[in-house]
C-alpha cells in the first residue's frame, strides 16, 4: 500500500497561468517579487473554485532560506536571505483543476490591472494636449475580466458534470446530480 502523500506544487499553477498571459512587468521583476505576486494571485483565486474534488484549502507555504558565506579571512560576511515561498497543495491536482485555478488567477490579475492608478489617472498626449480615453481602456479590461469569470464558471460546470471512472473513462455525473436530496 502506497502511503506517500501526493502534492501539487504552486509552480504548476503558476506555469499554467503564465502561458495564458503576456505581461512585460514579469520580465522587469526579480525572481522573489515574481513569486510573491504569483502566490498572491493564487491565494486570491482559491476561494473562487467552488466545489473542487480535492481540498484546495489544505496547502503549505514553505519558505526557502539560504545562508551564504562570502569573503576572505580579513573580510567576513554571512548572508541569510529568503529566496521565495514555494508552496504546495497537499493533494494531487488534475490538469482540469490546475486550469480552473489558472483562469481565476487571470481574473485576479485583471482585477489588479483595473485597480491600477495608471488606469484611473487622467492622461494627456500630443502637442495640443488631446485627452486620451482611460474609460475606454478600463471598459475593455472590465469586459475581459467578466469573460474570464464566465470561462472559470463554465470550466467548473464541466468539471462537476464529469468524472473519470476506475478504467480511466470519462463518465457523466448527471445521474448523481439529478438524485433527490435526502433530508
Amino acid at each position: 500500500m502506497n502511503t506517500e502523500i501526493q502534492t501539487t506544487p504552486f509552480s504548476e499553477i503558476y506555469d499554467c497561468f503564465l502561458t495564458k498571459i503576456t505581461d512585460d512587468m514579469y520580465l522587469e521583476l526579480n525572481e522573489l517579487d515574481t513569486y510573491r505576486m504569483l502566490e498572491s494571485l493564487l491565494l486570491a483565486a482559491i476561494p473562487k473554485f467552488e466545489f473542487p474534488r480535492v481540498n484546495i484549502f489544505d496547502f503549505a507555504l514553505q519558505t526557502d532560506t539560504y545562508e551564504t558565506y562570502c569573503g576572505v579571512e580579513s573580510n567576513y560576511c554571512e548572508v541569510s536571505a529568503k529566496i521565495y515561498t514555494n508552496g504546495y497543495f497537499n493533494s494531487s491536482f488534475s490538469l482540469e483543476e490546475i486550469n480552473i485555478l489558472a483562469v481565476y488567477m487571470i481574473v485576479e490579475w485583471l482585477g489588479q490591472q483595473l485597480a491600477s492608478v495608471e488606469n484611473t489617472r487622467m492622461k494627456y498626449s500630443g502637442t495640443d494636449f488631446k485627452f486620451t480615453s482611460q474609460a475606454n481602456h478600463m471598459q475593455k479590461l472590465l469586459t475581459l475580466k467578466k469573460d474570464y469569470e464566465r470561462e472559470g464558471f463554465h470550466l467548473q460546470r464541466l468539471y462537476k458534470r464529469r468524472k473519470v471512472d476506475s478504467n480511466g473513462a470519462i463518465k457523466s455525473t448527471m445521474s448523481i446530480i439529478m438524485e433527490p436530496i435526502e433530508e
